[in-house]
């Protein structure tokens, strides 16, 4: 536990009631309010926790103001540069960075079960075959307890383990089974002579008819985009994978319960919701339109894409994101293609423009990241499934901190009621 030396005093009609100061390595210092209702019969009123630290962690740091994101202290940055996703997926999991045999032995154990239970490829035709993807994805995944039931007893350290690299391992095999069931196309089977993110690809595009070579720049633009979404604090999803954890629940429902809520619009949607405002726009000469619409009041419109709630400044992953999208495009040589055409000269703009620059609209990640899975063949209704892949050791990390920390409790938000008092019922004659 940090510092709580300090305290602070609240006084509330004429009684005083004092408060610990809970002083963290990094960010800003904490009130510890856990005795304050017991004290004084009052709750807190925080909607959306905005402002309520919900629990202790050592995983992710991220300050907002400065446009800082830290992996277990380390700048994302430099682990993009520098590192590959399954040594963040080490560092994440264990704290520090591995050394050559761990991380030789970390890659074995996760290529070694990327195959899924043959029995849950017929589980997969009980969908629609326009079912989203998102929507196989929480069901298979959520169903994953009825096929690795030894693997759900989360009392048991070397089962929360095993689940850990279950999860990681077979989740883009899931979810590659998910495009391919929803366009048809016969699933493929992984290789565990390709990388993490080869291996990906190559279950997404290849088909049995005809070779498929997976290009070394997109498994790499693959990588970085799975690295740089592998985990972000205690963001929506993550709460709700700690939340369904506080209860017992075993960790395949957990983060099937972190997926349903990633697939929200306002959360693990968004790169998606990007492309298809680049798609509304059309053509460059149509930016001006939906600038000046953008910075309207009363025109509802509002451009996807910039901006982020958390980051006050440039979100340190759109550098990374927007490198990596010049590189994509630069291979594939697709720059004419009109959304992409869109997508670079609104850059440009709203790097440059004093309204955008003012109010630090900055491109985030998902501005990026969409531009790069349309690049690279992607449907946008995978852009999202591909978000859950990547997050899902972060989601374990955090599930992992949550079940190990003694001081835990099952999650019981409060409230302020403002329905009606007690009264009396009325029997439906009398009424």
């Amino acid at each position: 536990m940090a510092d709580t030396k300090r305290v602070a005093t609240l006084t509330l009609d004429g009684k005083t009631y004092d408060v610990p100061v809970i002083s963290p390595t990094v960010g800003p210092d904490v009130l510890d309010i856990r005795k304050l209702y017991g004290q004084s019969g009052m709750f807190t009123y925080d909607p959306g926790f905005t402002s309520t630290a919900s629990c202790e962690s050592s995983i992710t740091y991220i300050d907002g103001d400065k446009g800082e994101l830290l992996y277990r202290g380390y700048p994302i940055e430099q682990l993009a540069e520098k590192s590959h996703y399954l040594e963040v997926c080490y560092l994440l999991l264990n704290g520090s960075l591995p050394n050559k045999q761990e991380m030789d032995s970390f890659e074995t154990m996760v290529t070694r079960h990327t195959m899924v239970h043959e029995q849950m490829h017929y589980f997969f035709r009980g969908f629609r075959r326009d079912a989203h993807p998102m929507a196989t994805l929480v069901g298979v995944v959520g169903a994953m307890s009825a096929f690795y039931h030894d693997s759900t007893d989360v009392s048991d350290e070397r089962q929360r383990e095993i689940a850990a690299f279950r999860l990681i391992a077979k989740l883009p095999t899931i979810a590659a089974m998910a495009y391919k069931y929803s366009i048809g196309q016969p699933f493929v089977y992984p290789r565990n002579d390709l990388s993490y993110a080869a291996n990906f690809l190559n279950m997404c595009f290849s088909v049995p008819a005809e070779t498929y070579t997976v290009a070394p720049e997109l498994a790499r633009a693959m990588d970085r985009i799975m690295m740089l979404h592998a985990d972000h604090e205690q963001n929506a999803s993550t709460s709700t994978v700690r939340l369904a954890g506080s209860s017992g629940a075993n960790p395949f429902a957990c983060i099937a319960a972190g997926i349903a809520c990633l697939w929200g619009p306002a959360h693990g949607g968004a790169n998606q919701a990007c492309l298809e405002m680049l798609r509304q726009i059309g053509s460059v000469d149509r930016i001006p339109e939906f600038i000046a619409r953008a910075k309207d009041k009363n025109d509802p419109f509002r451009l996807m894409g910039f901006g982020h709630r958390v980051y006050k400044n440039f979100d340190p992953r759109a550098k990374v994101m927007k490198q990596s999208a010049d590189e994509v495009l630069d291979l594939l040589g697709i720059h004419n293609n009109p959304t992409l055409q869109v997508a670079k000269e609104l850059e440009r703009i709203a790097l440059e423009d004093e309204y955008f620059v003012s109010k630090k609209l900055y491109p985030n990640v998902d501005f990026y990241s969409g531009i790069i899975l349309e690049a690279m063949g992607f449907p946008t209704s995978m852009f999202t499934p591909i978000f859950a892949l990547s997050r899902t050791v972060g989601w374990i990390a955090q599930w992992k901190e949550m079940i190990s920390d003694p001081t835990g409790k099952i999650g019981r938000p409060r409230q302020l009621y403002t329905g009606s008092p007690a009264r009396d019922y009325v029997p439906v004659e009398n009424r």
